[in-house]
């Protein structure tokens, strides 16, 4: 996967966009929790009121206050608070002043509290103070020296030293509160404010995750499709490439599979990573650092989780992950069987195969089935494992928030937000082990991806092409050429030699397997010579650029190929901005008006892939037509006349003569009748030179020819010939 990151640098603005929406999305959901548990803590269990900072309070309560505090403690309350007439009045602060104001008024709000409220404790410490029974303490202590108020000041801290932070807050709040309704205020109104406005934020913060994750799945999808179409084309040109070498090293099947699903299979995982792969850790490390803010005391509660977790996954894959590597190899392997089966069925009905090949076909479907249901049976325990993991990490946050909250060490609200904080930390590891299933397999397609652009064409350009002389054209020479098929132990062709100029005829002639097709092949160079040179126009043709080279010659294949489109489209394949006239004179060279033009659409009838609403013969003579249509300097023909009658053939050969007079003609023939009037016969033997010369010649001096033309043609046609 990694060597197919770098296709992902022409998006490379989308993807600092999705990261930046992504920790947008991410700040959102963790804040969410926070929001949940203030709420709970202030706006329901503190009635709204944030701490023990009063917004404005009385004059004389404060002077209580002051009582219990030191000097510097008084200095900084009266530079936080304005006087106005018997209140006094918050100033606007920064966030650490107030959190220090909250420190300095908690504990004399506590201290106050507890000796104004008639209770049997505060009874006892009063008497313990020397302060008579329905004295006002406040006036009393006010009538105490300095020095007294002080060590009674710090007797009482003493009692409250060990108390938690959180308790000393929410008396204080209980104070603030009992001050605000002491003032008229609407505490209740106080109260609704501060749940509305939090549940506006909550309400404002899901909005924008929903907006940042809508963009975020739009954004990876188009990235992820933008990758596909890039990796795709990458591959098709070295697909469109490859020499007939590279071909040979990958099944069609494979190769199909290889641009179509192994593609998808990297596209879908790179769309998922984006939204997923990317946001697991973020939404992690963030949890993890928010939890370390709310309570660090139990962290090791998800300690535990994230050990079963990675216990469960890594179980799962070392058993599941052979399996996913194999699972591309078994669908090449089907697709392969299913398209043998379809182009051959029918050869198939005619031997009457078909059981045969419904059993060789349901073979590979059933290895394919068996370890698609491994793998999934596998992660079929992964989601409950998951889902238990995660519930009894709640259960445990409970357990142990409860003892803390009963503690007084955290509040209800903290609680909540620890598990919220939790389920995302661990929802975190869910969404790695999701793509974790994914992943393997998207591995493995890409490193079948990667061995198709890392493969080397045998067919290398020439790093400085040479390009014909304009003086020279339509020339076909083989110098001492020897040719060996890659990996074979023997040639195929061994010391060829001949010239063909322009405006002549060559046939090459031969038994089954004698090299025919090969020799044809070194022409437009679908493979390089083992040695010797193939020369055209001059030029030794790995010299020349593939382009140059191809544009000079018309080809037309042994089996002849068609593509969907219209027979004009077709005929125009090789040059597209023919006229009319001269796409109907190749159709008439190639003896193919007639049945064009018995067509309801004439050339505009439809032509099916590969051909197939149309026979033989009729193929045959639209790709004639086609290269005929090029109007090239040379023609190869390989066995092109194969499927034509002998008349059609007769007409064919007749008119092609005409039309190609100026061109350079190279036939590959099984028929004497096709070759007769050739100006030059290379008569193949086993892949060597049995003979090169005229029919006559060749009659006369090459006894290969002579039997190949007794066995075609009796002794009278000979004669005549």
């Amino acid at each position: 996967m990694i060597k197919l990151m770098k296709y992902l640098k022409k998006s490379a603005g989308y993807v600092a966009l999705i990261i930046a929406l992504l920790f947008l999305q991410a700040y959102c959901d963790l804040s969410l929790p926070d929001y949940t548990s203030k709420i709970v803590n202030i706006g329901i269990q503190q009635k709204g009121i944030e701490d023990g900072v009063p917004q404005k309070i009385r004059k004389t309560s404060m002077d209580a206050l002051e009582l219990f505090m030191s000097q510097e403690d008084i200095s900084e309350l009266e530079t936080a608070y304005t006087e106005d007439g018997e209140l006094y009045v918050l100033k606007d602060i920064d966030k650490d002043t107030r959190s220090s104001l909250n420190e300095i008024l908690g504990k004399p709000m506590l201290m106050l509290g507890g000796l104004t409220m008639e209770t049997e404790a505060s009874g006892e410490m009063l008497a313990q103070m020397g302060i008579p029974e329905g004295a006002d303490p406040v006036e009393a202590i006010a009538q105490m020296p300095e020095d007294a108020r002080a060590q009674m000041t710090e007797s009482m801290g003493e009692k409250f030293r060990d108390m938690p932070d959180s308790m000393i807050t929410q008396a204080a709040v209980s104070y603030v509160q009992a001050e605000y309704e002491a003032l008229g205020e609407d505490v209740d109104g106080l109260q609704m404010k501060y749940i509305g406005k939090a549940g506006l934020k909550m309400i404002l913060m899901a909005l924008l995750i929903m907006a940042a994750s809508i963009s975020v799945v739009f954004l990876s999808a188009k990235v992820a499709a933008s990758l596909g179409h890039d990796i795709r084309g990458d591959i098709y040109r070295k697909v469109i490439g490859f020499s007939s070498n590279e071909y040979n090293k990958f099944s069609t099947a494979s190769l199909i599979t290889r641009s179509t699903n192994d593609v998808q299979q990297v596209q879908m995982t790179m769309a998922m990573m984006f939204r997923i792969v990317l946001y697991a850790p973020i939404i992690g490390i963030g949890g993890v650092l928010r939890v370390l803010e709310t309570d660090s005391s139990m962290t090791w509660i998800l300690g535990v989780g994230v050990v079963l977790i990675l216990v469960i996954i890594g179980l799962l894959f070392s058993i599941a992950m052979p399996r996913f590597t194999k699972l591309q190899t078994l669908i090449d392997r089907l697709n392969l069987v299913t398209r043998e089966i379809l182009t051959g069925i029918p050869v198939i009905r005619a031997f009457s195969r078909e059981k045969h090949e419904e059993d060789r076909f349901e073979d590979a479907n059933k290895v394919l089935t068996k370890t698609n249901l491994f793998v999934n049976r596998c992660m079929t325990f992964m989601m409950p494992s998951m889902m238990l993991i995660m519930n009894g990490i709640s259960v445990l946050i409970v357990y142990n928030g409860s003892y803390a909250v009963d503690a007084g060490n955290m509040q209800v609200g903290d609680m909540m937000a620890f598990i919220q904080y939790a389920m995302q930390i661990i929802m975190a590891f869910l969404m790695i082990t999701a793509m974790s299933i994914m992943l393997p397999r998207a591995n493995v397609a890409a490193m079948r991806i990667v061995e198709i652009l890392e493969t080397e064409n045998s067919l290398k350009e020439p790093e400085a092409p040479v390009h014909p002389s304009q003086e020279i054209k339509g020339t076909v020479e083989f110098d001492h050429v020897s040719f060996a098929y890659p990996d074979a132990g023997e040639n195929v062709l061994t010391d060829i030699s001949f010239k063909a100029e322009k405006g002549q005829t060559l046939a090459v002639i031969g038994s089954t397997g004698s090299g025919k097709s090969s020799l044809i092949n070194l022409i437009p160079r679908f493979y390089d010579v083992t040695q010797g040179c193939v020369k055209v126009d001059g030029v030794d043709v790995r010299s020349m650029s593939q382009k140059e080279l191809r544009d000079r010659l018309g080809y037309v294949p042994q089996k002849g190929v068609l593509f969907s489109g219209t027979i004009d489209s077709n005929i125009r394949y090789g040059k597209t901005d023919i006229s009319e006239e001269q796409v109907k004179k190749a159709a008439m060279v190639a003896q193919a008006q007639d049945f064009i033009e018995e067509k309801p659409h004439g050339y505009e009838s439809p032509v099916a892939q590969g051909g197939t609403n149309v026979s033989g013969g009729q193929k045959q003579r639209l790709s004639i037509a086609r290269a005929v249509a090029k109007d090239p300097e040379i023609f190869i023909f390989d066995d092109s006349f194969s499927a034509l009658d002998f008349k059609t053939d007769k007409a064919l050969r007749k008119a092609l003569k005409e039309h190609t007079k100026n061109a350079t003609t190279i036939i590959v023939a099984q028929r004497i009748s096709t070759i007769l009037n050739a100006d030059q016969i290379l008569v193949l033997d086993d892949g060597k030179m049995a003979g090169l010369g005229t029919h006559r010649e060749l009659m006369e001096n090459c006894e290969v020819y002579r039997q190949i033309a007794m066995s075609q043609l009796s002794e009278e046609e000979l004669a005549n010939e």
